[in-house]
Formats: structure tokens, C-alpha cells, sequence
């Protein structure tokens, strides 16, 4: 399986949080509750065992601002 990525469309996102709660591996939240990669990436790669997560937080985001890029 090729390398998948997690994007955030900032033009979307509202800072709800919901992303750095389903997958803290990836994402912390700032002051204002916007996420911020933990791996210093603008799209964190995802190691496999953390997909199923990314997947649930693509599917909860409040306002489809995630998505997973190949």
C-alpha cells in the first residue's frame, strides 16, 4: 500500500478539534482549537495502524474539512 496522507482544508476548517481527539498521534490543537501537525508535515503521513483512525476523523469532522490524499 502507497504512502496515504492526511489533509486539512483550512478553508473549511472552524477549529472544532474533533480531529486532534480522533488521531493525537497526528494532530495537537493551538490556543483556538485549530490542528497543528505533530510531525512537522503539512499532510501527516499515516503510519498503516493509524488509518482506521484518520478514516473515523475524516468521516466525523463537523464540517469536512479532512480528507486522505494517496
Amino acid at each position: 500500500m502507497s504512502a496515504v496522507k492526511l489533509h486539512v482544508d483550512w478553508t473549511r476548517c472552524d477549529g472544532h478539534g474533533s480531529c486532534a481527539e480522533l488521531v493525537p498521534e497526528l494532530f495537537a490543537v493551538d490556543d483556538w482549537g485549530y490542528p497543528i501537525s505533530r510531525t512537522g508535515e503539512k499532510d501527516p503521513t499515516l503510519p498503516e495502524p493509524l488509518l482506521p483512525h484518520a478514516r473515523r476523523a475524516v468521516k466525523a469532522c463537523p464540517l469536512m474539512a479532512l480528507k486522505l490524499l494517496p
